[in-house]
């Protein structure tokens, strides 16, 4: 049985990989750290009762929070912390401006399809996991991956039209545009 000091080596070890995707979710830092923290603090009072991994258990309460802000949020507050920039590459680094080219357009993609394409094709998790965590059915996950990743490839120049490249790649699955 999980205790208080497992909680603590959880949020030590997985804090950054967590905020990452909390920022690919909502798209500000700011956002990102409230999603997170209160992500931790609806988890503490289960954690007796998590057997096995937590991170899954974390990452569908995350998901489930965004959607809940999503639906109470009836406009977008836009940010001007200055810091965005900085945290943005900081959170997504390796190839920094193809990143921050990313995250941009992720933010611009729709709440369920931002978060099918997150959870799968950036984090790398299984349509089954996916949907768990989305509360939805897999095939749920495969048409707002599908339709999330089609809006990328518009967005980032990659659907077969000249445009400069931003160096990133967008899996094609079964795209028409790409047979």
């Amino acid at each position: 049985m999980p205790d208080r000091d497992d909680f603590e080596d959880f949020v030590a070890a997985r804090y950054q990989p967590l905020l990452r995707t909390a920022y690919l979710l909502t798209g500000h830092r700011a956002d990102a750290e409230d999603l997170l923290q209160t992500t931790l603090a609806r988890c503490v009072p289960a954690w007796r009762r998590i057997s096995g991994d937590p991170e899954p258990y974390v990452r569908k309460v995350m998901v489930r929070e965004n959607v809940t802000r999503w639906r109470r949020r009836r406009w977008r507050e836009v940010t001007t912390d200055a810091d965005d920039d900085t945290f943005r590459v900081a959170v997504t680094d390796p190839s920094v401006p193809d990143r921050v080219v990313l995250a941009d357009a992720l933010g611009q993609l729709p709440p369920r399809q931002r978060t099918a394409v997150v959870l799968r094709h950036v984090e790398g998790q299984p349509e089954r996991e996916v949907a768990r965590v989305m509360g939805c059915s897999v095939g749920t996950v495969k048409s707002q991956t599908h339709a999330g990743l089609a809006r990328l490839r518009v967005l980032l120049g990659e659907d077969g039209e000249d445009r400069p490249a931003t160096g990133s790649t967008i899996p094609s699955g079964s795209h028409p545009a790409r047979r």
